[in-house]
């Protein structure tokens, strides 16, 4: 920040030292055209004094500002005030020349306007009427608008000069505008390339709440949230067998695909745990509990399915292991915020019911999805989901029903071996991978019955 600051303070001197430079010589011009106005034969010392206190005026300034006795910037629209003045009283002691006149109020415009815009033109022409009145009271002008060769090429030569001079300062400083400009275009790039690469360590929640400057966002609050875990089951022993390249492809491509699905659900990833993930719902964005837990389910289906296409994948590649996911998903009131010291924070969730979908995960079986009775309630229209039963879990009192997702309803087709409907008068459970050999006649029986009353019934 300091060679920030350091580097400005040299740009903004060099700027005035070489704006003096360019104003001083319209006010040697100015000298000059004074000078060929005397005549020589008979001297009048007040002519003469007049380009002998511009010279004087013009050394005087220049020698302050180079030693820098004074502040530039406010000194720089102060003598340009002045400056002004000190041209209307030459105008008006060489006797409103024709082209000295027209020359030198064009440069006063030119000067005003490029350097201070329309208020200081009001300013600038202001005082060099001033400085014409004034001069009235020491010397009255002829009003000859005469156009003497001498005094017209004096004033046309510093004028000249002036503008060139000022074209090339300002040629040079556009170049060094070019250049800064160029310069931060590549900062900016290297910061969006070096933004790009940070975020990718940041959850969306987090990064999107500091870009926005909205880190209050982050604060910690109590939500309904859902809460999803899984690991690839015998993914410890593989590690113990494979190179470490192979390893590393294999995890990153798994953890990739798993990402992508995760995002597409508009799940936030809490975290990547070794081959373990850890993704929340709800958190930041939350289209309601309903539709939030129904994303996560969505996405434990997705995932199960883009695992066997791994599968085959990595069985082409020759891992033969029977690498399948565990998954487990829970809803229910957790603390969402950041966490940690004031060097280091983390942006998390805590709570039972992050540990409860946790050890729902640890409890499935490979291949297997198990949701809590809360999530269950929330996607039974949706989701056909097989009682799992009761299961006892460490650090819990009593016992918790837990459910296995089967599939979406819709996508079950003729493998279909769930049906459940219920509607007034009717009510049907049927899990086919629980029906015994032994029941299956009983059943059959019992739907046929069921089918020919139905059917023999007049329904009014």
């Amino acid at each position: 920040m300091s060679d920030a600051s350091g580097k400005k303070s040299e740009d903004t001197q060099d700027f005035s030292l070489r704006q003096h430079d360019i104003r001083a010589l319209i006010c040697l011009a100015a000298a000059g055209t004074v000078l060929a106005q005397i005549k020589w034969q008979q001297i009048d010392w007040l002519m003469v004094g007049i380009p002998a206190g511009v010279f004087l005026y013009t050394f005087i300034s220049y020698w302050f500002i180079k030693r820098r006795a004074i502040n530039q910037n406010k000194a720089f629209d102060r003598f340009m005030t002045v400056d002004a003045a000190v041209i209307g009283v030459v105008l008006s002691f060489s006797d409103f020349n024709l082209l000295p006149t027209i020359l030198f109020i064009t440069m006063v415009q030119f000067n005003s306007l490029i350097n201070g815009g329309i208020r200081k033109w009001a300013i600038d022409n202001t005082a060099m009427i001033v400085g014409i009145v004034l001069s009235f009271f020491a010397r009255e002008p002829q009003w000859v608008f005469s156009d003497k060769l001498e005094i017209s090429s004096i004033s046309l030569i510093g004028i000249f000069t002036y503008f060139c001079a000022y074209a090339l300062y300002a040629h040079k400083k556009i170049l060094k505008m070019e250049m800064h400009i160029k310069k931060l275009s590549n900062e900016l790039t290297m910061n969006k390339l070096l933004a790009y690469k940070l975020s990718r360590y940041v959850t969306p929640a987090v990064w999107k709440a500091i870009t926005e400057n909205r880190e209050r966002a982050l604060t910690t609050q109590r939500k309904r949230i859902t809460v999803f875990f899984s690991d690839i089951q015998g993914f410890s022993g593989l590690a113990e067998e494979l190179d470490d390249k192979v390893l590393t492809d294999l995890l990153n491509t798994y953890l990739e695909e798993m990402a992508r699905i995760a995002t597409r659900h508009k799940g936030t990833i809490d975290k990547f745990i070794g081959d373990a993930l850890m993704v929340i719902f709800g958190d930041s964005e939350s289209e309601g509990v309903k539709a939030d837990c129904l994303r996560a389910v969505s996405m434990a289906i997705e995932m199960r399915r883009k695992m066997k296409e791994l599968k085959s994948r990595w069985y082409d590649q020759g891992i033969k292991h029977d690498l399948q996911i565990r998954m487990g998903i829970n809803t229910g009131f957790c603390t969402v915020g950041t966490f940690g010291t004031s060097a280091y924070r983390d942006y998390t969730v805590l709570g039972y019911n992050v540990n409860f979908a946790s050890r729902l995960e640890a409890a499935a079986n490979p291949g297997e999805i198990l949701i809590s009775q809360e999530s269950y309630s929330l996607v039974k229209d949706t989701v056909i989901c097989r009682d799992s039963g009761e299961i006892m879990f460490k650090g819990v009192s009593q016992t918790m029903k837990v459910y296995q997702v089967v599939d979406f309803r819709k996508d079950l087709g003729k493998d279909q071996s769930w049906f459940e409907d219920n509607t007034d008068g009717f009510s049907m459970h049927l899990d086919l991978e629980k029906v015994r050999n032994y029941d299956k006649d009983r059943i059959l029986e019992i739907l046929q019955k069921a089918s020919d009353r139905l059917r023999e019934k007049v329904i009014k």
